[in-house]
């Protein structure tokens, strides 16, 4: 009996040595927890939809993201410029669409993007649904025409046995609707779970090191988690570039006024959507004009234009290597192998007359 309980003892000995800390370090998990949640491993439906994320939705919405014939050039599809070998974004300043024009903001990551509040750096898709109609029809990106896409589709037979499979009840399941539907429900699948901040908000207190854990307290004591909370820590609400100090013109051109833009009220002036940090060490270059490459030059350029402090170098050292805890496992996508098209696919397109169009 006594040989058990020592035993016993030692098991949770272990449990305490793996996830203890200290009663400072405690503390600061339980105000991490209030403020932010960890990444789930997967998800069976599509949050906030009661849409199943059934095997054949989610391989044909897996083909079509990876589709370029979607694209009017065959050249582009949404891998393109949400490239899932990166950080689920394409890592340069503007991202290059249709006759290689240059689009207006930087691409947003696809990782974790489900749980974003709406889709584009000024909100004006509400669903990922929503959004992946956008880049298709964007004369910058795609610039394709939905009844170009269904002719594309319908004209490849394997396509067409897969959305039968896919959408078992309608009588007509090749629609640019379900293409959006099945493209959302891959990039439902595209988490990045265990993150050592996700482990760390599990109760894990070894998960992060003392400078890291520096940061975090710096980073909800400065008021970075003011707008940088939730499951995607950011991607929950709006907020001004240039809240307290409008950054330079490089940083925040005068001509791209965000929100104002859908909304045409006035305070809604260069507001934008408060971008996820996920794999933020992953996502540059930053901002929606991607100018800026350095995630510690992002951290410092936050501090002045929104909260209106300046940090101390070792303090915007702490932040950035917080920061850092944040990516996650990135999921492991197999490039899939893509049916031929037929002699009645529509030919590819090079650029002509393309104007300019609004983009992420």
């Amino acid at each position: 009996m006594g040989k058990k309980r020592t035993i016993v003892a030692g098991v949770l000995l272990g449990a305490v040595v793996a996830f203890g800390g200290s009663a400072e370090d405690k503390e600061l998990l339980e105000k991490a927890k209030k403020l932010f949640k960890p990444i789930p491993e997967k998800v069976d439906k599509i949050p906030g939809k009661n849409v199943k994320l059934t095997p054949e939705l989610v391989h044909l919405g897996k083909m079509l993201y990876f589709e370029p014939r979607l694209s009017r050039s065959h050249l582009i599809s949404c891998n393109t410029c949400h490239n899932v070998g990166l950080g689920g974004t394409d890592n340069v300043e503007t991202s290059i669409g249709h006759g290689w024009q240059k689009g207006p903001r930087n691409a947003p990551t696809v990782f974790n993007a489900v749980f974003n509040t709406a889709q584009f750096w000024d909100g004006r898709a509400k669903d990922l649904e929503e959004q992946a109609k956008g880049p298709i029809q964007a004369s910058v990106e795609m610039n394709n025409s939905p009844d170009r896409v269904v002719k594309t589709l319908k004209s490849i037979p394997e396509y067409v046995k897969l959305f039968k499979k896919a959408f078992k009840g309608d009588k007509d399941p090749v629609t640019f609707d379900n293409v959006a539907k099945a493209i959302e429900a891959f990039e439902a699948t595209l988490l990045t779970p265990n993150s050592r901040f996700d482990k760390f908000l599990k109760g894990d207190l070894k998960a992060l090191n003392k400078t890291e854990k520096e940061g975090l307290k710096l980073f909800i004591e400065k008021g970075c988690a003011s707008c940088h909370n939730g499951i995607n820590v950011g991607g929950s609400s709006y907020a001004p570039f240039g809240l307290a100090e409008k950054p330079g013109a490089d940083i925040l051109p005068p001509g791209d006024k965000g929100r104002y833009q859908i909304t045409k009220t006035a305070s809604d002036k260069y507001v934008f959507k408060v971008p996820s940090l996920r794999n933020v060490e992953l996502t540059y270059p930053y901002f929606h004009s991607g100018v800026v490459w350095n995630l510690r030059d992002a951290v410092e350029i936050m501090a002045s234009t929104q909260l209106g402090i300046k940090l101390s170098k070792e303090e915007v050292d702490k932040i950035t290597a917080f920061l850092k805890t944040l990516t996650g496992e990135r999921p492991k996508v197999e490039y899939p192998l893509l049916p031929p098209s037929t002699d009645k696919t529509p030919k590819p397109e090079a650029a002509q007359g393309v104007s300019k169009s609004k983009s992420h």
